[in-house]
Order: structure tokens, then C-alpha cells, then sequence
């Protein structure tokens, strides 16, 4: 009978001691893992395009080359710009000949022409000024008629007027152009200079340079194909400008706002460490990180879009890598 009771008492001590075990190992076993915050570096990106429309006659760069700010990385042939060169440069030449032919005044042959008109008027002017003394003394004494003197008189008067206008124009040629006209002239000189200007302009679009430090990230076109007006040509990653992005429901969030450091791990690194701060939080668009929580009788959560900027830059760190939060 003692027997019987040690035995029953010895199975219900290790009856205990099992429960103990599996709810021991069911704790450790259920225990909620810490969340781990996982996201992505990124980097700014710059399209280069140009604004004049034309083939890509050469591409200087290939995917995944290094480049600087400044270099040349394409260049577009445009015979269109070549033409509209070429006529305002025409435009330019004949204004400035103009403008010169307003300054330098009329030409020694035209102001001898002239001279040789007025001199002529003035001759002819002689003439019927005698003439016409000649018959106001004979219609004075009555020998000619009132006619007579009129047609004389009339042609005495023409004669003076004609060597005004001679004299008239013989001082323009002498003096050269007005102000006016000199003006006018340096103006549209003015204008010729801003379409070639505008032009050449357009003739530095033709070489396009890298924006910045870089990686050639995307090339769309091929040589030979046309491009329009302000067509992306290719994408440069700024290597300068690089952050890391997590996208953390709210209710993991657990207090972090802007200006909190992170302690980040690079797998791609061999779980490089490497310090960031946190400069941009803020909800993404509902359609697409809304969750309903209604089912376990909580709230409805929004994702939030979290920023983080290294402290300093990290060799070998690349957009697209994961990072951790630690």
C-alpha cells in the first residue's frame, strides 16, 4: 500500500514537473520576437534633357558609369538650329553695315551730286531773276502784258524754290543721317545681337553635361533616335545625396519624431554599422497602406513614410541596399 502511494506521488511530481517544462519552453517559444524595422537607401536622381528637339548623334556615357558634374555626356544633332544660325548671322551683318552706313553719313560722290545740283539751281536761279527784272521794267512802262509778267514771275518763284530743295539737300547729304535714323539703325543691330545670342544659346544645348556627381543610372534613348523638347535622355544618381526610407505602421512607431538618431545595420555591408537622422515623417496615401484592425477590436492603422540622413558617408553603400533598424 505504501508502495502504491510513493509510486501515484512520484507520477504526479513528474506530472508536474512536465507541465512546467512545456509551459517553460511555450513561453520562450510564444514570446513575441522584437519587430524589425526594415528599409531601403535611396538617392536623388537627376534627368538630363535638353531644349532643343534632334537626333542623338553620340552618347559619351553607358549605364553605370561614374560621372562628374560638367561632363559632357551626350550630344544632339540638330540641323534646325544650324539653319536658324546661319540666317541670324546674316541678319546681324546686314544690320551692322547698316548702322554703319548711319554713322559713317552719305558717300563723297553722292555729296558731290549734290553740290553740282545746287550750284545748277542756283545758276538757273540767276537766270530768272534777271529775266524777270527785264519784263517788271518793260510791264512798268506798259510795253508787256499782265500775262507775260505773271508767267515770268511764276517761273522766277519755281526757280527759287528749286534752289532751297537743292540747297536743302545738299546740307542732309552733308550732315550725314539724323539721330533718329542712327538710333534706329543701333537698334536693330541690338535686335540681330539678342536672336544670335538666343541662337547660340540653343547651339550649348546641343552638348549636354552632367548636373552632378554620379551614377549613370537609366539611358532611354538610342544613338539615332530622335528626342523632342525637354525629353528625359537619361537618369544620374547623386552619390552625394543618398538617405534611407522605411515605411512603419503607427503603431510601431513607439515615439520616434524628426530629429532622432537611428542606429542602422547594412546586411549587404556584413551588417556595417552606420548613425542617421531622422529628418521626415509623414502619412502615406491611405489607398495604399490603409489596414484595418477592426477584426481584434483596435483601430484602423495608417503607414508612415520615415526619413532618415547618414551622419557621414558609408564606402560601398548603394541605393536599393536594406538596412535595419537596430
Amino acid at each position: 500500500m505504501e508502495r502504491k502511494r510513493n509510486s501515484l506521488a512520484a507520477g504526479i511530481i513528474g506530472l508536474v514537473v512536465v507541465i512546467v517544462i512545456i509551459g517553460i519552453i511555450g513561453f520562450f517559444v510564444s514570446k513575441p520576437k522584437p519587430a524589425v524595422v526594415c528599409g531601403e537607401a535611396e538617392a536623388n536622381e537627376y534627368r538630363v534633357s535638353g531644349k532643343v528637339p534632334g537626333r542623338i548623334e553620340e552618347l559619351y556615357v553607358k549605364e553605370g558609369d561614374f560621372v562628374h558634374k560638367g561632363d559632357t555626356v551626350v550630344f544632339i544633332n540638330s540641323p534646325e538650329v544650324m539653319a536658324k544660325l546661319a540666317q541670324v548671322s546674316a541678319l546681324k551683318a546686314a544690320a551692322v553695315a547698316q548702322s554703319r552706313k548711319a554713322e559713317n553719313g552719305a558717300q563723297k560722290e553722292m555729296i558731290e551730286g549734290a553740290y553740282q545740283l545746287w550750284q545748277t539751281a542756283l545758276v538757273q536761279e540767276e537766270v530768272m531773276k534777271k529775266s524777270f527784272e527785264r519784263i517788271r521794267k518793260l510791264y512798268d512802262e506798259k510795253v508787256v502784258t499782265a500775262q507775260k509778267y505773271d508767267e515770268v514771275k511764276a517761273k522766277y518763284d519755281a526757280s527759287v524754290a528749286q534752289e532751297k530743295a537743292a540747297k536743302s539737300q545738299y546740307d542732309l547729304a552733308l550732315a550725314g543721317a539724323r539721330s533718329e535714323d542712327k538710333a534706329a539703325a543701333a537698334a536693330v543691330v541690338n535686335q540681330a545681337e539678342g536672336a544670335l545670342m538666343e541662337v547660340q544659346g540653343y547651339l550649348a544645348e546641343l552638348y549636354l553635361v552632367a548636373p552632378c556627381d554620379g551614377i549613370v543610372s537609366a539611358i532611354y534613348p538610342k544613338e539615332g533616335e530622335l528626342v523632342g523638347q525637354g525629353a528625359p535622355i537619361m537618369s544620374i544618381m547623386d552619390m552625394n545625396d543618398v538617405w534611407f526610407t522605411f515605411n512603419v505602421r503607427e503603431d510601431k512607431l513607439h515615439g520616434i519624431k524628426r530629429g532622432d538618431i537611428l542606429t542602422l545595420s547594412v546586411p549587404a555591408l556584413d551588417g556595417e554599422t552606420i548613425r542617421a537622422k531622422v529628418t521626415y515623417m509623414a502619412a502615406r496615401e491611405s489607398y495604399a497602406t490603409w489596414r484595418a484592425t477592426k477584426d481584434t477590436d483596435s483601430y484602423d492603422a495608417k503607414t508612415f513614410e520615415v526619413r532618415a540622413v547618414p551622419e557621414s558617408k558609408t564606402e560601398g553603400l548603394l541605393p536599393g541596399m536594406t538596412v535595419l533598424v537596430k
